[in-house]
């Protein structure tokens, strides 16, 4: 799949599949603890056989020209809507596929990584959706805790309007490798009529004010 056709491809599977739901009353309140008028349900692509395979050429992409093969030796999805897109690429890559918990399991061995781990190997963490990259930050500590090197995140959607991601990615010294963006969304969206002129008012006034818009709506803010 060409580059410059991954966010727009992606785009149109998150809304033909109506993934993307903008509220006409209460806000969604994200994971995060942000508020916002609109979330984009990932995990409803994982059902179409047909999102799957463009989802795989996507992200194959991806991993062969912004990545390189060479530089990966075990695909890690994180817990829960990261694995099943982890599965399938380590699957197309012939790679060993682990799975990190957001905390250790509670019993048993107590563990937070399934499957086998070998210190220094290089993981490619892959998860659904990223906001503000808060649960990224505790899956990469536990990862490079095992003694493995995680430098790149694949993700299926990437807000891309949460300064603190951006600094979080930083701190972590993390490149994240997103599939589509709102920018993606917004542009296909305007195009082809997916929203309201209303809806994606809202959506953009919300993604140029997020932490104002989540504050006067009930979420967490922040200075960008």
């Amino acid at each position: 799949m060409e580059e410059t056709t991954i966010g727009p491809v992606v785009a149109r599977l998150l809304l033909e599949s109506g993934a993307v739901h903008v509220t006409g009353g209460k806000p969604f309140i994200l994971r995060s603890g942000w508020a916002s008028p609109v979330y984009v349900d990932v995990r409803k692509l994982i059902s179409s056989v047909a999102a799957r395979t463009t989802l795989n050429e996507a992200a194959l992409s991806v991993v062969k020209n912004r990545i390189g093969l060479k530089e990966i030796d075990v695909i890690t999805g994180a817990e829960t809507a990261g694995v099943p897109y982890a599965a399938w690429l380590a699957d197309r890559l012939s790679l060993p596929l682990q799975i990190v918990r957001k905390k250790p399991l509670g019993f048993g061995r107590n563990a937070q990584i399934e499957g086998e781990v070998v210190a220094g190997n290089r993981a490619l963490l892959v998860d659904d959706l990223t906001t503000d990259g808060q649960s990224k930050r505790n899956f990469c500590l536990a990862l490079r805790g095992a003694g493995l090197q995680v430098r790149h995140l694949l993700s299926i959607f990437y807000y891309d309007t949460f300064a603190e991601s951006r600094r979080t990615m930083d701190e972590l010294d993390i490149q994240i490798h997103a599939l589509a963006t709102w920018q993606d969304i917004i542009g296909l969206a305007k195009a082809d009529n997916f929203l309201t002129p209303g809806d994606i008012d809202k959506v953009e006034l919300f993604l140029s004010h997020t932490s104002d818009w989540s504050k006067a709506h009930g979420g967490i803010g922040r200075l960008n």
